[in-house]
């Protein structure tokens, strides 16, 4: 082992578990703490502010000025009491990440001090410089206004000394710049929609909500050997590395006993996470070594996705106390799993039902099957969307390859759903939607098992978009996606739906059929017209390929040209007639995706190329000149030496491919350079600059497993991958 590999490996084992600061009370006494919720707003805010505010989160009334400035007053005394001494407006630009500008709360006061002063002003409208964040042509680098905007609905919170303030980020010009504006517009939309087909059946339906609840995976690693991989470092995922002889083949990690070092970083990080609101449930390890899961309970679809995406930050944080790093690429690791997001969806009225889960009688029944039956016909409509929506550089590196969902977009109902669905597009009659009460299993032998109640479906872990029970989980959604880029397709989506839906169940009304017939009649024929995206079968097989390009359904898996699925003439209608996005807003995020798309791949090939000739091929080589040498001298022996002389030949042959292929790669990313449009470079660098990285590793895995350890200076799988 080479010397610095083994300053690494001592530096990792050395840490021990770090203790968390106990809290002294339970959760519930802490829970929220650090966030401006309704229990801080009624004791810092008079009443009349209060219920002024109150009625801007739920009844979107906007704020008068006076209002604005007597939030912010109230905002202010809490943090400041809180110690907090900035503020900055919190947002989600196009880069997949989150941006704060932090500015003092202290002003000079004219007499040489200061005050501290936060206005309603201040608290609603800021002006972040906009040029260097993406745009995709909708602005110049010398324009650079942008415009953050309050979200009322999100409420503000502390970290570390800041007061963040959850807002919009747009252009001048008014176009998004951000995943906000556009999912809080989704969010709208669906809502509008669904509102009025529940009117059929509930007159005191007022708005639905939707939910998300997402399932966060993520790996960890000792912050000493991630800082010895430039690879990781500066991709997010090994470029090279052979596979350790034990990975996950024996499925010994998957809800195993959590090591006690992660244990104690799970702690510290839940503290964090209840402090901002954030409710944590679950944790676990995953199915691959090093790593794990988190999840929340379900929330309102804005807050949680303004929760995950502050987790992600806050994770960060606290594993560098732990001494480990956080590895949220889809794919950091060859050989073993990566790292998805499971977003599970679902709608809930103002009433308290949930949309997506079955009654007790034939009319709520109906009302169920109306809205299950329109989300798998506004999924088989836009499934190329929807696979768009999840597509990245990273994340076409998990999917599709027997372990994530693949890139064909089905969903998964089970087969009572599947009989139910199959039952009415044969009858006349709604009488006939019946589900079946939960089965009773008891364990045969062990009458001191409780009795376990099945649900009404299995789960298909193949299946990207499956039912489960009472919501859909969306699976191929990337471990660093940012939630609200697949929310938006599939609130949009299913808005466009049930609005078309509504359109035939009136004309049918109106020409004198029952409305309940009418509702039943256009069941079955959205049931007969998306039958085409069910599929309850093993998403991985070639079978099922075959067939879904038999279907109609979208089974292009090159990345770039999936991205087209944006600028089709269904998508920029539909995302227009919700009010979602415009056709500019459309094509710009379409350029930043193919751009992104370039120098994620851009930059791998760059490191990769930068490791192989400086690292590798020096290495390789200089073994290789110690087994000529030592061969040299056996033949002066008289002694065989062979096997030494096949082992150098193929070390010689594989350093003299490494370098061929650098060079090609090289050559291919200049060509690919060279070509102006965005979409046309983004497919040369998905043809002919990605598949390089492929061949040059496996030339350096090979290699990897035959040059000394003792010079090899990159730390390998069998030391990273297990945290001790």
């Amino acid at each position: 082992m080479s010397l610095l590999r083994f300053k690494m490996l001592e530096t990792a084992l050395s840490h021990t578990a770090k203790e968390v600061a106990a809290p002294s009370s339970n959760p519930s006494d802490y829970f929220g703490e650090l966030v401006f919720g309704r229990k801080q707003m009624r004791k810092y805010l008079n009443t009349q502010t209060y219920n002024a505010l109150i009625d801007t989160i739920e009844n979107n009334t906007p704020l008068t000025q006076d209002v604005a400035d007597a939030i912010a007053a109230g905002m202010r005394q809490w943090a400041l009491e809180h110690g907090a001494d900035h503020y900055c407006h919190w947002f989600q630009p196009l880069t997949g990440g989150t941006a704060e500008k932090h500015d003092s709360f202290a002003e000079p006061d004219g007499y040489g001090n200061v005050i501290e002063e936060f206005s309603g002003k201040v608290l609603i409208q800021q002006e972040p410089d906009a040029s260097s964040f993406p745009s995709g042509g909708i602005r110049n680098t010398f324009e650079a206004r942008g415009y953050s905007a309050w979200d009322p609905t999100s409420p503000a919170f502390i970290v570390d000394t800041t007061l963040c303030i959850p807002t919009l980020f747009i252009s001048y010009t008014g176009e998004a710049l951000d995943y906000k504006t556009p999912l809080l517009r989704s969010i709208s939309a669906v809502s509008k929609a669904a509102t009025e087909i529940c009117r059929y059946f509930d007159k005191n339906v007022e708005h639905v909500y939707t939910f998300l609840g997402w399932e966060q995976e993520y790996f960890l690693i000792d912050d000493a050997l991630w800082a010895a991989r430039p690879d990781l470092v500066q991709t997010g995922r090994t470029l090279m590395g052979h596979e350790a002889a034990k990975n996950q083949q024996l499925d010994d990690h998957y809800f195993g006993a959590i090591p006690s070092r992660v244990l104690a970083f799970m702690k510290d990080l839940e503290y964090e996470c209840l402090k901002l609101g954030i409710p944590l449930k679950t944790r676990h390890n995953e199915v691959a070594p090093n790593q794990f899961e988190l999840a929340p309970v379900y929330e309102e679809m804005n807050l949680a996705n303004d929760h995950n995406q502050l987790i992600i930050t806050i994770m960060h944080k606290v594993a560098l106390r732990h001494h480990f790093r956080v590895l949220l690429h889809e794919k950091p690791f060859q050989g073993i799993n990566g790292s998805g997001k499971h977003n599970n969806w679902s709608l809930g009225t103002n009433t308290g039902v949930n949309l997506l889960s079955p009654g007790k009688t034939a009319f709520e029944n109906l009302q169920f099957i109306t809205f299950l039956v329109n989300v798998i016909a506004a999924v088989h409509k836009h499934n190329g969307l929807l696979k768009a929506s999840v597509m990245s550089a990273t994340n076409e590196h998990r999917l599709g390859a027997g372990e994530a969902p693949p890139t064909i977009i089905s969903t998964f109902l089970g087969s009572q759903i599947s009989s139910v669905l199959d039952k009415i597009e044969s009858s006349r009659s709604s009488e006939d939607i019946r589900f079946d009460a939960k089965n009773v299993f008891r364990m045969s032998g062990l009458s001191q098992i409780p009795s376990l109640l099945l649900d009404n479906t299995d789960r298909n872990r193949t299946s990207p978009f499956a039912f489960t029970g009472n919501r859909f989980e969306f699976r191929a959604v990337g471990s660093s996606d940012n939630c609200a880029e697949a929310m938006i397709v599939i609130n949009t989506a299913v808005a466009e739906q049930l609005a078309e839906f509504k359109r035939i169940v009136d004309a049918k009304i109106e020409r004198g059929e029952k409305k309940e017939k009418a509702i039943y009649e256009s069941i079955r024929q959205t049931i007969k017209q998306c039958k085409a995206v069910r599929f309850d079968g093993n998403g991985y097989s070639d079978e099922w390929r075959a067939e879904a390009a038999e279907r109609g359904l979208d089974c292009e898996t090159s990345t770039p040209i999936v991205f087209d699925r944006y600028l089709d003439a269904s998508t920029v209608e539909m995302f227009s007639k919700m009010g979602v996005y415009n056709k500019i807003e459309l094509e710009a995020r379409t350029e930043i995706k193919w751009e992104m798309y370039v120098k994620k791949v851009q930059i791998e090939a760059r490191v990769l190329g930068d490791l192989a000739m400086n690292h590798i091929v020096p290495i390789a080589s200089k073994y290789g000149g110690v087994l000529l040498d030592k061969a040299w001298k056996m033949k002066e022996l008289g002694i065989s030496s062979n096997t030494d002389i096949e082992l150098i030949e193929m070390i010689q042959r594989r350093t003299a491919k490494i370098q061929t292929l650098v060079r090609e790669m090289i050559d291919s990313r200049k060509r690919a350079n060279r070509i102006e449009d965005m979409r046309e470079k983004a497919i040369a660098y998905h043809d002919t600059v990605s598949v390089y990285l492929e061949l040059i590793r496996d030339e350096i895995d090979h290699l990897e497993e035959v040059v000394d350890d003792q010079i090899w200076t990159l730390p390998k799988y069998r030391e990273i991958l297990f945290i001790k």
